[in-house]
């Protein structure tokens, strides 16, 4: 799988290729997608997102739903493109995670409006709060979605921190579900990769 900066139709493997590319390459991109997986406390999942990431959902969606048109394929690539990162930002898709059905519904009543409470705090720096839903809307009044699409937008100093080995600490300020973590080292250095 090529990275080239954009993801473009003709960036994209055909069927065919991507089906022996798979068989080859799908655990290393697992494990890129692990390495880039953070939680945050016991239910929240931040699964920052790359050009590698978004390239493989757009190639997974491609083969399980035998698309080789030029229309389809081009859906594909406006759903997901958008979430690669630009080199000034990061963009990830959190996920609110409870097995329990009854639980879930409890609690994504009370965690309305947790999207726009996700940040992350540079080493010295002040908090970045996430731009959240940048699509469409995914919650109510009455709940929030399980699943949100989040930017972080980084200014310079932040980004020359980070690039420097600073630490940054991923975390909500939700009243429902105040959390915090260090991002790890080895996640960071793959996120740093990100920056410009």
């Amino acid at each position: 799988m090529q990275i080239t900066g954009k993801i473009t139709r003709d960036s994209l493997m055909t069927l065919e290729a991507y089906s022996k590319w798979r068989k080859q390459h799908k655990p290393e991109v697992m494990a890129h997608r692990q390495l880039r997986s953070v939680h945050l406390g016991e239910h929240m999942r931040v699964q920052f997102e790359s050009e590698l990431s978004m390239r493989y959902q757009i190639q997974e969606m491609l083969r399980v739903e035998k698309i080789f048109e030029d229309e389809g394929i081009d859906q594909e690539i406006e759903a997901y493109a958008p979430l690669v990162p630009n080199g000034g930002n990061w963009k990830a898709t959190l996920m609110i995670e409870y097995v329990d059905v009854n639980e879930r519904q409890r609690e994504l009543a009370r965690l309305v409006g947790v999207e726009h409470r996700m940040f992350v705090e540079v080493e010295g720096q002040e908090r970045v709060y996430a731009i959240a839903d940048e699509d469409l809307e995914r919650s109510t009044p009455e709940k929030t979605s399980a699943v949100h699409f989040l930017r972080f937008e980084l200014g310079p100093a932040m980004r020359a921190s980070v690039k420097a080995g600073a630490a940054v600490k991923l975390g909500c300020d939700h009243s429902h579900y105040p959390a915090h973590v260090s991002i790890p080292a080895e996640a960071l250095a793959s996120l740093a990769g990100d920056l410009s």
